[in-house]
């Protein structure tokens, strides 16, 4: 029986995604059961166990719902990728708000020239990032409303640069907060993810833009590790195994007024294969060590 750290884990939030061969309700039970208030949820999962029986689950466990991962892809160019777009986000509208959290996380999509995440250019694709990053303003105005409606909010995340081709054609939580000032704060907010943004010169000034406007809706951290893996993808670690400043990070965010949930979503093969207890057993032991102390 894996022993679990004993400090305050009240604002620390499990995203399955780390781990990621646990069940729904296998995650919330290790969550539960190490002290953690909070979940961040996959669509994956709540699929898998169902949508009703995933609220009902999480309800019954006490813990809250800090996110649901992921909406976006917004970049299609075609009519037909644009109408199935806009029917996904409506359906992960809806599941957020069954779920009980008002903050859809949104990972805007790459060029439509990608065959797919980590996939070649497909020959002939369309290359015009101009456009694309358009195409998700335009997508974000048709679906804000709409989310607004249903008491969930569209939380823009900007993804490293590296990722710019196939996930997101927003890169920095500038773009991020510059799009979303079109829109009321309750309905487009933005997350900082330390995985994406920690080597940004203007973070600190950007973190403050976003709680003084009302749309810093999540903080995540994990790690960047080196070397990257083959998929870059799975180059995250725990916080404390890579580059990241945390305790300056998370001062910002303190300071900035944040009093949310702080999310672990971590990919990393060789994370996944472990044990669950043991994956969130050290997941809390870093966060009490790196992040909880600077809240």
């Amino acid at each position: 029986m894996t022993d679990f750290p004993t400090g305050d884990l009240s604002r620390l939030s499990l995203n399955t995604a780390t781990t990621k061969a646990l069940t729904l309700a296998e995650a919330v039970d290790v969550a539960t059961r190490a002290g953690l208030g909070a979940v961040g949820l996959w669509r994956d999962r709540v699929a898998e166990a169902g949508l009703e029986e995933a609220a009902r689950i999480v309800k019954a466990s006490g813990l809250r719902v800090s996110s649901l991962c992921r909406g976006g892809f917004l970049t299609a160019a075609e009519a037909a990728g644009q109408a199935e777009a806009l029917a996904d986000n409506k359906a992960a509208i809806i599941e957020a708000a069954t779920l009980g959290t008002s903050e859809l996380v949104m990972v805007v999509g790459g060029l439509p020239a990608a065959s797919g995440p980590s996939g070649p250019p497909t020959p002939g694709g369309d290359r015009d990032l101009v456009a694309a990053r358009q195409r998700v303003a335009d997508r974000v105005g048709e679906l804000a409303p709409f989310s607004g409606e249903h008491g969930v909010r569209l939380v823009l995340e900007p993804l490293h640069p590296i990722f710019a081709a196939d996930r997101a054609v927003l890169s920095t939580l500038e773009q991020c907060l510059d799009l979303a000032a079109a829109f009321p704060a309750e309905q487009v907010g933005v997350v900082v993810d330390t995985y994406h943004v920690w080597w940004d010169p203007k973070l600190r000034e950007l973190i403050h833009r976003a709680a003084s406007e009302g749309r810093l809706a999540g903080y995540q951290v994990c790690d960047w590790n080196l070397p990257l893996a083959a998929d870059s993808l799975l180059s995250r670690g725990f916080m404390g195994d890579g580059y990241v400043d945390f305790p300056t990070i998370t001062t910002w965010v303190a300071e900035a007024g944040y009093t949310g949930d702080v999310e672990v979503e971590i990919f990393n093969q060789e994370i996944w294969d472990a044990p669950g207890d043991q994956t969130v057993a050290t997941m809390a032991e870093r966060y009490l060590e790196l992040v909880q102390p600077y809240l």
